[in-house]
């Protein structure tokens, strides 16, 4: 009976950290140097449309983050069954779905939000940051990389509404969240900023700010 020794290596590897550094900048990078809104120029119009106030507008970052994270999640599990004919249908049927429940969900528990938003919250099948970010990534990533970079670009898209509806609320109406923050016995509400064209002087200053602090310049 042979008593031969078998001596075996084993190499250990060193286990991975849950967020890459490639991970961590499909998050931040949305937040400032690739921005949906000031850098790539997309999902202007709701920007425009609904920051008139805090609250609905917060409800619509939290609706665009759902609908573009689930979107992302769903697509990219399904990539490689999906033909690539129809792919443009098929991303149309899961966002259509996602966006009727979170419509449903809104007109159940905030249904004055719901009225106020309106038909922008249908409106987010048309997002061009929904469709682009599974057209750009989520047809060619894995699940956990998509959610990542749906969850950044609705990040980014979400601080640069806020940040809007914020400036338009505080000295449009004096308000935030509904509550009186500049008194009207001293203060005189700016009435141009609760126009569509304040908003679009707001989101012009935030692009100018956002594309000089990262040196990005049109050819």
């Amino acid at each position: 009976m042979s008593t031969e020794t078998i001596e075996k290596t084993k190499e250990v590897k060193a286990k991975e950290p849950f967020l890459t550094k490639k991970d961590r900048k499909l998050v931040t990078n949305p937040l400032d140097s690739d921005n949906p809104i000031t850098v790539q120029v997309l999902g202007v119009c709701s920007a425009l449309a609904v920051t008139v106030a805090m609250k609905p507008t917060l409800v619509m970052a939290l609706a665009v983050t759902f609908v573009v994270v689930m979107a992302n999640v769903v697509i990219s599990m399904l990539r490689k069954t999906i033909p690539n004919r129809i792919r443009i249908i098929v991303q149309l049927v899961v966002v259509a779905s996602l966006v009727a429940v979170v419509d449903q969900v809104l007109q159940a528990y905030v249904y004055d939000v719901s009225k106020q938003l309106s038909v922008f919250v249908g409106l987010i099948i048309t997002n061009c940051i929904v469709m682009g970010r599974l057209e750009a990534f989520a047809l060619g990533n894995p699940p956990k990389q998509s959610a990542l970079d749906g969850l950044g670009n609705s990040m980014g898209y979400a601080w640069i509404i806020l940040t809007i509806s914020f400036f338009r609320e505080l000295f449009g109406s004096g308000k935030l969240f509904g509550a009186t923050v500049l008194s009207k016995d001293w203060y005189i509400p700016n009435g141009v900023l609760m126009t569509p064209a304040g908003a679009c002087i707001l989101l012009g200053i935030l692009i100018w700010v956002v594309r000089s602090r990262n040196g990005i310049v049109e050819d």
